[in-house]
């Protein structure tokens, strides 16, 4: 249901998120046992997009557990540093770090409110800032993010979101064919399904959490306010998970409607630069 924003939301979804980490870090959705043998946590278009990030700083904003951040490590960045409100998944992902053999000056994990990046995290400036793949919608205001996250955008360096796209959230769940929410609501949607996307039929008891959908205007409009330049925007036809049950798995492990039914974006990307001057 829509609902104005409730004064406990902070608490509410970080009791969420503290009881789903034990559940994500042992289901297949993550199969932590493949990722420690070498599998990439990363998609392909985000490895194409980011590009090479040998020799680079990364700070992973909203990380959960760590490993997409631990990927960019693996590709070579030289330091990567990830950020997450619940201490349960900046604990897992110190120990999945440990367990990889990588020091704490080539992966540290910060437990901190995003908002409070700025003061939490080692460095004042990181060469990439990446983030994404349903992080945005836990947070009200996209300008405060986009400010906290631009300041952390060393000259030069350029900030990477990958998310999931709002036009997903307008259409019936049953189908995905009829719009039946409004694409431009600034409402919190206060959720109380139990379990997880990463297992559906988890028992759970912290089920109440808060969330908002933010128009792709409003995301761009905010990082260009905040002084970045935006390089690309782009939109996917597919999505990481069965979003609607129409969706069918494709032989590059994401999901799109069949090929006989027209196509909406399921997921979208943003490059935005900082100038090497630092203006």
């Amino acid at each position: 249901m829509h609902a104005s924003t409730p004064a406990d939301w902070h608490e509410a979804n970080r009791a969420h998120w503290d009881e789903r980490v034990p559940i994500h870090a042992t289901s297949d959705f993550y199969d932590l046992e493949s990722f420690r043998a070498g599998k990439d946590a990363l998609r392909d278009f985000e490895l194409a997009e980011v590009g090479d990030v040998t020799g680079k700083s990364l700070l992973h904003l909203q990380c959960h557990i760590g490993v997409d951040t631990l990927s960019w490590a693996r590709h070579g960045a030289a330091q990567v540093v990830g950020l997450d409100f619940s201490e349960p998944a900046v604990e897992t992902a110190r120990a999945l770090a440990r367990e990889l053999g990588f020091s704490q000056d080539r992966a540290a994990f910060v437990a901190a409110d995003v908002h409070d990046a700025a003061q939490a995290v080692p460095d004042s400036s990181y060469d990439i800032v990446y983030t994404g793949i349903g992080a945005l919608n836990w947070l009200p205001d996209t300008r405060r993010w986009a400010e906290t996250a631009a300041s952390l955008v060393a000259p030069g360096g350029f900030l990477y979101l990958a998310e999931f796209h709002p036009m997903t959230d307008c259409l019936d769940d049953a189908t995905g064919t009829k719009v039946e929410h409004d694409y431009f609501s600034r409402d919190a949607w206060v959720d109380e399904t139990p379990g997880t996307y990463a297992d559906f039929d988890a028992p759970t008891v912290h089920n109440r959490s808060v969330e908002w959908q933010h128009p792709i205007g409003d995301v761009v409009s905010a990082l260009a306010a905040a002084g970045l330049r935006i390089e690309f925007l782009h939109e996917h036809d597919a999505s990481l998970f069965a979003r609607f049950p129409t969706l069918e798995r494709q032989s590059d492990g994401f999901y799109r409607f069949p090929a006989d039914r027209p196509r909406i974006p399921l997921m979208y990307s943003i490059k935005a630069s900082r100038a090497a001057t630092g203006s």
